[in-house]
């Protein structure tokens, strides 16, 4: 089962409501046969967003969506903690797209490093 944490729903007017969040992620997530676990989504202003690139990227200013894996070991004992999608909807073109990415790169896929098997597998999810 998963559970979801939405943070700071005030900064994204027109986000999608929580079932659709739940929904989204839940495909995501079982792209890479990810059933159970705990998803935090934190809405996030451009400010917070730099700082988070900044501290943990290296790079400047402010980008659409970013992604903290926790628990990347499937065999622990209890729920896993799958991580946190920070996304930025200043940013952001759709923030459907930017909850997708960012359940993907949670379970390890990086469209910077494959050969598009990320961005297609984003692009599948998205049109269902």
């Amino acid at each position: 089962m998963l559970e979801i944490d939405i943070i700071g729903e005030d900064l994204a007017p027109g986000a999608p409501p929580e079932a659709e969040v739940e929904r989204l992620l839940a495909l995501a997530l079982a792209s890479a046969g990810v059933e159970d676990g705990h998803v935090a989504v934190e809405y996030v202003d451009s400010e917070r967003i730099a700082e988070l690139n900044a501290a943990h990227r290296a790079k400047e200013g402010p980008t659409d969506v970013l992604s903290f894996p926790v628990d990347e070991d499937a065999d622990i004992d209890g729920p896993r903690e799958l991580g946190d999608i920070v996304i930025c909807p200043e940013h952001t073109v759709d923030l459907r797209e930017a909850i997708v990415h960012g359940a993907l790169h949670l379970v390890g896929m990086d469209h910077e490093t494959d050969a598009g098997e990320m961005l297609a597998v984003q692009a599948e999810i998205l049109s269902w």
